[in-house]
């Protein structure tokens, strides 16, 4: 094995290191005297900007989740929802008294999963347009709709056997949903069914990846359209 020719003091230049014998080949060394210094890639976590995604050893963080936040999110949930931020924050600049969501839902789930999704919303501290709340008595429906879409800055679609029933017979729910999938402020939130029977009913709704509560629960759903909306 080639002998160091300075093992006590150590080489005195760069140039002196490289023609020993034995440190020649080690990456790094100190300039004045000392010995060799190798470098070795740092521990932990990264981080990236591409598409919103921060990545550390605990996970992946989007670049709007608050650091103290318990909420984990796949890399996929991330990209589908990085352009829907940007949307919140481009109209919260030009429009900041809107709503945060408008929630597009089949009428038969009105009592059920809307408006439980609904509930934990609120109190995540969401303004949501909600039309068991908001329709009143005598107003006329499309109209109050047609309001609630133009006041609210990203719209939600609570995916559910009763909306791919309702949707082919191009109801309500099919002129919001023609609306808000006219512009990047559409969040699927696919409950008790799934994307593939999504797509046999819609193809066009099924492209925009969203939210799944067979991933997460309703209330950590309403939990990251809390983040995701927060400004």
């Amino acid at each position: 094995m080639a002998r160091c020719t300075a093992p006590v003091r150590g080489h005195n230049s760069a140039a002196a290191a490289a023609a020993c014998p034995a440190c020649r080949y080690r990456s790094s060394y100190s300039s004045g005297y000392g010995s060799y210094s190798p470098s070795y890639p740092s521990s932990g976590g990264y981080s990236s900007s591409n598409n919103g995604v921060s990545r550390s050893g605990s996970g992946s963080r989007p670049r709007w989740s608050k650091s103290n936040s318990s909420l984990s999110y796949t890399t996929s949930q991330i990209i589908s929802l990085t352009p829907i931020r940007q949307t919140v924050e481009a109209r919260a600049v030009v429009q900041p008294d809107l709503r945060d969501v408008f929630l597009c839902h089949a009428w038969d789930d009105r009592h059920g999963a809307a408006k439980e999704l609904h509930e934990l919303l609120e109190k995540a501290g969401v303004k949501v347009w909600f039309s068991e709340k908001d329709l009143g008595l005598g107003v006329p429906m499309m109209r109050a709709i047609d309001k609630g879409l133009a006041n609210s800055r990203i719209g939600l679609v609570l995916v559910t056997p009763a909306l791919l029933t309702r949707l082919p017979k191009e109801g309500v729910a099919d002129k919001e949903l023609s609306t808000l999938l006219a512009g990047n402020q559409l969040i699927p939130v696919v409950h008790n069914t799934t994307y593939e029977a999504l797509r046999n009913v819609s193809p066009m709704l099924a492209s925009r990846s969203g939210l799944d509560t067979s991933e997460d629960s309703m209330s950590v759903v309403a939990e990251k359209i809390a983040e995701l909306v927060a400004i």
